[in-house]
């Protein structure tokens, strides 16, 4: 642990301009990023009294080694700057309001030819309609389904549409009524595209119109004397009543907004927000933080619009582009007034667009919703108090058993672990999983392609994987000793922390504590080889858990390390190990599916990666394909008659042959696809 005062600026030093700060550990990998309205009073609380500072901020300066700042012209720069170097740096010490999905929305292909509807996550696509977002992925599931018998619109792949096109047959959803089935046309494309608009009209919230014109069709039905057609409308119309029932109306206005909410303790902030669009509560999300230092509410709400709104750029405006967070409404709802009001919201009307107003409502519905929703983010606090303060104290334990267990001089507080995956020496590849603070960061891990050799030597592929990781964390440690003598020099040494090559913070700089393999004493020694070839064997310890008896294994140890059955320890190594394990074997799968796919179509000639991907596309799958005729195969863009018979003869003699089912002895009509 590094003395604060080692490397406290010298007094006078300081500017008390605005700015952004930054404290930096030994290796110059950056663990916290701030800003202040004047340095010099902000950096000097970080240097009184050690006892006097929050508990995560002690450990903060006591892992720092280094401090720098960047004056700017006025708060907010300074904001835009502090937003940007957090995003760049992902500093461990800087408040995270994490969770583990994006936000689900409904979305409509409208540029397809037969607009298709589905629930997804992530990117948005230019053209197509999105509703949303949604709390809960199950919720709008469930609408989706119930919609779908009044508005019988496309809801399945392309690879599921093209396969029942070419086969001349609807799939299931199309013969119980939840598709009208225009992959065998049944309706053509104009009238199709009349019941999606009516869906995303419904949707938007326009469903008066579309009720009462049902109702009409109900009564001209039942006039006609056409009794079934009647029913099945009275059941569209239970259907939409149902759908819209699900989202109350809590503002009579008809408001777009965000209602977000803090509930805080010393340790830690929950946040809630609910999406509110056209006056109903469309969903609702929550997060739970650890508070990094002694920030008021302010600045812990001013954090969080940040990152909310954030997720694309939100000093360039790029939100709606990424879909990566929801978009911005024109009246955000707060608890809490941001430390920056007039700058966060001219940096929000930036990124919409259009002006939007941050507002902490005082009374009528507005008040009633917020008292709400801080309800609900007090509520989730307790919640995660109760379920985290024996997960907390659980994850210390286990720290400070496997410190005592392997006589390391501190806790371990970043334990990598790697494994390697194969089938008799085919497709060969390796995983690194890493830990910090006994959790998961599921962000630095990292899968490698053994490209060294040939065949089946699990000792080669892990001194290999090894090498590459060791080879990466000295580079960048050069790099960034070569940026600190150029410091020295009056240089801007800010670049140094990133990547040329790929415009990423140096992220390897940081050294594990503790490396976990698998296996006992014989992987132990190779992977102590690679530690000593690069010169770490003194800094970064090393361990094995052998899988039989769940012995640990040290390096020049002739016995294990026996952890008793119970320990905390021995449970966090496991789970270390397993995590390693199971992400070499998925990436290992994935692999080898797709060299079984290509391999049939590899040998054509002419048919290179583009057009393979195009044919597989268009067909859905290997056995749609082997099923087609070479005319059907020649309708494929990028294919003509020539190409597409090479492709037939070599479908044909690849053919699978037929399987037999080992209980009956019947022989199947066609063979398992690869």
């Amino acid at each position: 642990m590094a003395d604060p005062s080692s490397y406290r600026p010298a007094p006078g030093t300081i500017p008390t301009q605005p700015g952004v700060y930054r404290f930096s550990d030994e290796h110059g990998q950056v663990i916290y990023v701030g800003k202040a309205k004047n340095l010099r009073n902000r950096l000097n609380s970080y240097f009184q009294d050690i006892s006097a500072l929050h508990p995560r901020t002690q450990r903060m300066v006591t892992t720092a080694a280094h401090v720098q700042w960047t004056v700017v012209q006025n708060e907010l720069e300074s904001l835009q700057l502090e937003y940007t170097w957090i995003k760049e740096f992902d500093p461990r010490f800087n408040v995270m309001y994490r969770d583990d999905k994006t936000y689900p929305w409904l979305c409509v292909t409208w540029t397809d030819e037969f607009p298709r509807v589905f629930v997804g996550r992530g990117h948005h696509r230019r053209g197509w309609r999105y509703f949303g977002p949604f709390g809960q992925a199950w919720a709008i599931r469930d609408t989706m389904e119930t919609l779908l018998r009044v508005f019988p619109m496309r809801s399945c792949s392309t690879g599921v549409f093209n396969r029942a096109r070419a086969q001349g047959r609807p799939c299931l959803l199309g013969y119980i009524g939840k598709c009208s089935a225009p992959c065998v046309g049944r309706i053509g494309p104009e009238a199709h595209r009349q019941i999606a608009d009516d869906f995303c009209s419904f949707m938007a919230g326009h469903s008066t119109g579309l009720v009462h014109r049902i109702e009409r069709q109900m009564a001209d039905a039942a006039t006609n004397l056409e009794f079934e057609k009647a029913a099945v409308l009275r059941d569209s119309l239970g259907a939409l009543a149902k759908a819209t029932e699900r989202n109350a109306i809590v503002l009579g206005d008809g408001t777009d907004a965000d209602v977000i909410a803090l509930a805080m303790d010393p340790l830690e902030v929950a946040v809630k927000i609910f999406h509110v669009r056209g006056g109903r509560v469309r969903g609702e999300r929550g997060w739970v933080a650890d508070r990094a230092d002694d920030a008021d509410a302010g600045d812990l709400m001013e954090s969080f619009l940040l990152t909310l709104y954030g997720a694309g750029d939100v000093t360039r405006g790029e939100v709606r582009e990424t879909g990566q967070g929801p978009v911005i409404p024109r009246l955000v709802m707060v608890s809490h007034e941001p430390a920056s009001p007039q700058v966060m919201t001219e940096l929000l009307s930036e990124s919409r667009g259009s002006h939007v107003e941050i507002r902490v409502p005082q009374r009528g519905d507005k008040r009633t919703l917020m008292d709400t929703v801080t309800r609900n983010a007090a509520e989730a606090l307790a919640q995660h108090k109760l379920k985290r303060s024996s997960d907390l104290a659980t994850r210390t334990r286990a720290l400070e058993e496997i410190q005592e267990a392997l006589g390391l001089d501190r806790a371990p507080l970043r334990m990598e672990s790697y494994d390697i995956s194969h089938i008799q020496g085919h497709q060969v590849v390796g995983s690194m999983v890493v830990f910090e603070d006994g959790m998961a960061r599921k962000s630095e891990y990292r899968r490698f392609i053994i490209k060294s050799f040939d065949g089946s030597d699990d000792f080669a592929a892990m001194h290999e994987v090894l090498s590459r990781r060791l080879k990466r964390l000295l580079d960048d440690r050069q790099a960034m000793a070569e940026g600190a003598q150029g410091a020295s020099d009056g240089a801007d040494v800010t670049g140094t922390l990133i990547d040329p090559t790929t415009g990423v913070p140096r992220k390897f700089a940081y050294a594990p504590n503790l490396i976990v393999v698998d296996g006992g004493a014989p992987q132990v020694h190779a992977a102590q080889e690679v530690l000593e070839e690069f010169g770490l064997a003194h800094e970064i310890a090393l361990c094995g858990l052998a899988k039989r008896l769940e012995e640990v294994w040290l390096p020049d140890e002739e016995w294990p390390v026996i952890l008793p059955r119970t320990s905390e320890g021995l449970y966090l190594l496991q789970r270390l190990r397993d995590e390693a394990h199971r992400f070499a074997i998925t990436f290992h799968r994935s692999r080898r599916s797709k060299a079984m796919v290509e391999s049939v179509l590899d040998e054509v000639p002419g048919l290179g990666e583009v057009r393979r991907k195009t044919l597989l596309a268009h067909f859905g799958s290997l056995r749609a394909l082997r099923a087609a005729g070479v005319d059907q195969i020649a309708e494929v863009p990028g294919f003509g008659p020539v190409l597409a018979r090479s492709v037939a003869d070599a479908l044909s003699a690849a053919a699978p042959q037929p399987a037999v089912n080992t209980a009956t002895g019947e022989v199947l009509e066609e063979g398992p696809t690869p």
